[in-house]
């Protein structure tokens, strides 16, 4: 049992490593300065460390590893809030759907531009 578990863990961390480059890659894309780097190789997904920038001096970071998950946000060098585990994970996906609906509403917005372009020719 115990060797099926340790094996489901590291394959949780595998995920989050993959959705942790994803999300960096993601914000960057938006103009929010994030990084993600990844514990040894890269390609093992034995853990990796990410952070973003949210602006107003508002940090994010999220640690995970074969040694645990967690989630430091911090105002002005000061740690306002510290999750593990689930916890921390579910903040992650929180982040992660912020930017989501952001996308959907620079799609909209953006057709709704190109809509009254069309109108004005």
């Amino acid at each position: 049992m115990f060797p099926r578990l340790a094996e489901h863990y590291r394959s949780v961390v595998q995920d989050l490593v993959m959705s942790l480059q994803a999300l960096a890659e993601g914000l960057q894309s938006k103009g929010i300065s994030a990084s993600c780097y990844v514990c040894g190789d890269g390609r093992d997904g034995h853990g990796a460390s990410f952070v973003a920038d949210l602006g107003d001096a508002h940090m994010v970071r999220f640690l995970v590893s074969d040694f645990g998950i967690s989630w430091v946000e911090s105002r002005n060098g000061r740690e306002l809030v510290k999750l593990e585990g689930a916890e921390a994970i579910q903040e992650l996906q929180r982040i992660a759907q912020m930017l989501h609906q952001n996308q959907k509403s620079e799609q909209a917005q953006s057709a709704h531009s190109d809509m009254a372009i069309v109108r004005t020719i």
